[in-house]
C-alpha cells in the first residue's frame, strides 16, 4: 500500500516507516521543515520526504493524492503542557485533524490509523487493567482532543465510508526516543542514570504506568493496517503496570549501581495508575507484545551508550 505517515521523522514515526518498508509498502513521510531526519531513513530511496505545516490546509492537501492509508501521528502538544493552553490544543490538533478528514475524504484515502492516548483518554480509572469500554473522562486537554478526534473518525466512517482504526497507545520507549524533549520516563531516566545525573520523580514514585517497547508498537500498526473488522478502537500496551520506583530498580540492576533521585511534589493531572487491558487487540488483531520489558530496557540502554560514544568521538 501507499502509506503516508504524518510526523514520520519522530520516534514512533521513524520506527513505523522501517516496519512498513520491511513489509513491502511504499512510504511517504510528512513532517515539519528542517526537522532532523533519522539517518536510517534519510537516504533510503524508497522513502518520499515532504515538509510543511500540519495546520496549513494547502500543505496537507498536496501530500494526500495517491495515498491509500494515513498514519496520523502528528500532534502539537504534550499531556503535561496541554492544559496550559487548551485553545491552542483545539485549534492545532482538533481543527487540524478535522481538516485532514475532509481532505482525506476528497482524496479517496482508504484508511486512517490514528494514534490516540491510552494514558490520558480514560482519566482517573475505576478498574485495573483498563478495557476499551471503560468510561472516558480525561483530565488533560491532550486527552480530550484525542478522544474528540476518535469520535470524528467514527462520524466520517459512518457518514462517508472513510475506514479507520484507533490505537490507544500506552507509554512507548526504545531507540531514537528524544531525551531532550523530556518525554518518556524510561528513556529519560536511562539517559540521566547513564550520565550520573539526578533523576526527578514527581510524587513518591508509586505512580504506575504501562510501558511498551517500540518494536511491539510497530507490529500493532501493521496489523491495524490490514484489519477490516467491526471493532476499530484498540488498547496497545504491555498489559502490565510498573511504578517509577520499579523502573529505577530495573535501571540500577542493568547498570550495576545505584542512581541518584530527588522527589518533587506530585502533579494534579497524574492519575495513580494507568494499565491497559490488551485482550481486544489479542483476540481481534492477533497482536501481543513479544519483547519483555527488561530486554527492551537493555536494548535502549545499549543504543544510548552508542549515542554517547558517537557524540564523544
Amino acid at each position: 500500500m501507499r502509506c503516508l505517515i504524518l510526523g514520520g521523522a519522530g520516534f514512533i514515526g521513524s520506527h513505523l516507516a522501517e516496519g512498513l518498508l520491511q513489509a513491502g509498502h511504499h512510504v511517504r513521510i510528512f513532517d515539519r521543515p528542517n526537522v532532523i531526519r533519522p539517518s536510517i531513513l534519510a537516504t533510503d530511496p524508497r522513502v518520499e520526504w515532504l515538509e510543511g505545516d500540519f495546520t496549513n490546509e494547502e500543505d496537507v492537501s498536496r501530500i494526500l493524492p495517491g495515498c491509500d492509508a494515513i498514519f496520523h501521528l502528528a500532534y502539537t502538544t504534550l499531556p503535561r503542557s496541554s492544559n496550559d493552553n487548551p485553545i491552542y490544543d483545539v485549534q492545532t490538533n482538533l481543527i487540524g485533524s478535522l481538516r485532514l478528514l475532509d481532505l482525506a475524504k476528497a482524496a479517496a484515502v482508504r484508511k486512517i490509523i490514528f494514534v490516540s492516548s491510552g494514558g490520558t483518554v480514560y482519566g482517573a480509572t475505576l478498574s485495573d487493567p483498563i478495557a476499551e469500554t471503560h468510561p472516558t473522562d480525561p483530565i488533560v486537554s491532550y486527552g480530550i482532543t484525542k478522544l474528540a478526534i476518535e469520535k470524528y473518525l467514527h462520524m466520517y466512517s459512518a457518514l462517508y465510508g472513510v475506514d479507520y482504526c484507533v490505537l490507544r497507545l500506552a507509554n512507548p520507549f526504545g531507540e531514537r526516543q528524544r531525551v531532550a524533549a523530556a518525554q518518556g520516563a524510561v528513556t529519560v531516566f536511562l539517559h540521566k542514570a547513564l550520565h550520573g545525573e539526578t533523576i526527578e520523580i514527581w510524587g513518591d514514585g508509586s505512580v504506575r504506568r504501562d510501558y511498551i517497547y517500540i518494536r511491539d508498537v510497530v507490529d500493532a500498526f501493521l496489523r491495524a493496517l490490514s484489519h477490516d473488522g467491526g471493532q476499530r478502537v484498540f488498547n496497545i500496551g504491555s498489559g502490565q503496570g510498573r511504578s517509577l520506583n520499579e523502573i529505577l530498580a530495573a535501571i540500577e540492576q542493568l547498570l550495576g549501581r545505584p542512581v541518584t533521585r530527588v522527589h518533587k511534589p506530585a502533579r494534579s493531572f497524574d492519575v495513580p495508575s494507568n494499565v491497559l487491558d490488551i485482550k481486544r487487540a489479542r483476540d481481534i488483531l492477533g497482536w501481543a507484545p513479544t519483547i519483555p520489558f527488561i530486554e527492551g530496557l537493555a536494548r535502549t540502554l545499549n543504543w544510548l551508550r552508542e549515542e554517547s560514544y558517537d557524540s564523544a568521538r
